[in-house]
């Protein structure tokens, strides 16, 4: 199998930084992926996601098998086309979503059978059609196996048996997948919190053999000291010459906690989410404009951000059009979000190239304000 060049540049302490080069630009580590997940970083263009310094999006192949569907994706040219992203684009498998939004899911060694949230028509994911979405009709650059994902708290039984069968679902993406040029397949480690089943899963995955390594079954409600526990072990068991990516995580604390364990790429839908419910990301944490502290406000959020939405806009208009539910608020909110979790990890990035990363971790978590304000 074809695998894309991991280059890792330096290394300081367990934390790494590196270039991930495809045929569609270099992919800067450690790297935060804004979700895109119906075709669309929400409220945002591709230029603001460009502008806001991201060298990769995720694209959700749940939402977009259902619609506007795969073959009518691969008929248009691909999701970098229809969306006009011409970088990196990653896809989970769509795994996830069934089981968490589908009206109705039914596991089996087959694959799931499932009836959409959206009109009830139902459907069937198997490892071969989630490899055939993703890589053929949505054109990803980074395929994910499909995988099943239990929440937490799961028992020793049932993480097990979860990890049992999404590796015979990973060695059938993989079959189905192919000696593909251009792309990359990446295989999920999954064990919930049992560091045994962790180790099980991640041989597994390496006896298989896969372009990349994905950290599953974590942010499902286990909470942040459980997952840096986690953590401690399970990207150490993953091959170190290939990217290892945190799914679904995370806020900044757990990116930088993250890093330091040996995370190399990461993706949440938190920046957007905040952004249009009026809470903005910053280095001391997260603020809620719509707190009356901030309606004569006149200094931006943040104005070493290279953002107009960081640097351009007083935190008092920022609150004026969140409190008056204009739509603008909450496009300036996300964008500023996206580009503060760039300037996060390119801060990151070069801490680890300037062996200082230890002394970044102390100062960035000694400069969070308690007061998170929802």
């Amino acid at each position: 199998m074809a695998s894309f060049p991991f280059l890792i540049n330096a290394v300081d302490g367990e934390a790494r930084t590196g270039v991930l080069k495809t045929p569609r630009g270099d992919i800067r580590t450690p790297a935060f992926m804004p979700v895109g997940t119906a075709g669309t970083v929400k409220a945002l263009t591709v230029d603001q996601v460009r502008q806001a310094g991201a060298d990769i999006i995720l694209g959700n192949t749940y939402h977009l098998m259902l619609r506007p569907g795969a073959e009518r994706m691969g008929r248009l040219g691909g999701l970098h086309r229809f969306m006009r992203w011409e970088r990196p684009i990653l896809t989970d498998s769509g795994g996830f979503q069934v089981m968490s939004l589908a009206k109705i899911a039914k596991v089996t060694e087959e694959g799931v059978a499932f009836q959409s949230h959206i009109d009830g028509s139902k459907h069937r994911l198997t490892p071969e059609r989630s490899v055939e979405i993703q890589a053929d009709g949505l054109g990803s650059d980074i395929v994910m196996q499909l995988d099943e994902c239990v929440a937490w708290p799961a028992s020793e039984a049932r993480a097990a048996e979860a990890l049992r069968l999404s590796d015979r679902w990973g060695r059938r993406c993989k079959a189905a997948f192919g000696d593909r040029e251009g792309q990359a397949l990446f295989g999920i480690q999954q064990g919930s919190t049992f560091e045994h089943l962790r180790r099980e899963s991640a041989e597994r995955l390496v006896e298989a053999g896969y372009d990349g390594y994905a950290i599953g079954g974590l942010a499902v409600g286990e909470g942040h000291e459980a997952m840096c526990a986690v953590l401690d072990y399970a990207p150490a068991m993953l091959p170190p010459d290939r990217p290892r990516y945190l799914m679904g995580v995370g806020k900044p604390v757990d990116l930088v906690e993250a890093v330091a364990r040996g995370v190399d790429m990461f993706d949440c839908v938190l920046p957007t989410r905040s952004g249009r419910h009026g809470q903005a990301w910053t280095w001391s944490g997260p603020v809620n404009l719509k707190n009356a502290r901030f309606a004569e406000d006149d200094e931006p959020l943040d104005p070493t951000i290279d953002c107009p939405a960081s640097r351009d806009y007083a935190k008092a208009y920022l609150h004026h059009l969140i409190k008056a539910d204009e739509i603008l608020g909450q496009v300036l909110l996300s964008w500023h979000n996206i580009a503060f979790y760039q300037a996060l990890t390119a801060a990151m990035r070069d801490a680890i190239a300037e062996g200082r990363f230890e002394a970044f971790r102390r100062e960035f978590k000694a400069g969070l304000d308690d007061r998170e304000e929802a």
